[in-house]
């Protein structure tokens, strides 16, 4: 599945999702508490599900989904990160990926539109085209945008 391949390639922290069914689905945690780097981040699906004061809880981020929107907001100090969603346009929402980097004890958000890569390779299953046409744009975008600055 398109876990199994993103594990390929790089640490894989993964939520079940609303819509996730299925013994896979079943295997992934609601939550999950990432600890880098002295910044503590909370992972969830909806962040309505959210029963605590990140704050309090000592939380320096909470990175939700659910609606596909892209936020970075602060709120009472505490990073608020959805990166929007990578699969095919839903709501008329842009296709997106989040960049999170932690350094230096800080955290910078960043939200990256992949334009219009969602086409299905010809070789690939449904699924994983989803992941490589991402893959494909991130590194496409990026390209554009050195081009752009080295002129």
């Amino acid at each position: 599945g398109v876990l199994e391949e993103l594990r390929a390639v790089a640490p894989v922290i993964a939520v079940r999702g609303n819509i996730d069914k299925g013994p896979l689905a079943r295997k992934l945690p609601e939550r999950d508490v990432l600890e880098l780097e002295g910044c503590r981040i909370l992972i969830l699906h909806d962040l309505a599900d959210v029963e605590l004061d990140p704050r309090e809880a000592g939380f320096q981020a909470v990175i939700f989904g659910h609606s596909h929107r892209p936020l970075i907001e602060t709120r009472d100090g505490v990073l608020h990160f959805n990166p929007g969603s990578a699969g095919p346009r839903r709501f008329r929402l842009p296709v997106t990926v989040g960049r999170l980097t932690i350094a230096g004890g800080g955290m910078t958000a960043r939200i990256i539109e992949l334009g219009t890569l969602q086409q299905k390779p010809a070789s690939l299953p449904k699924r994983l085209s989803r992941a490589a046409a991402c893959a494909a744009g991130g590194v496409q975008n990026a390209a554009a945008r050195a081009s752009r600055e080295a002129r």
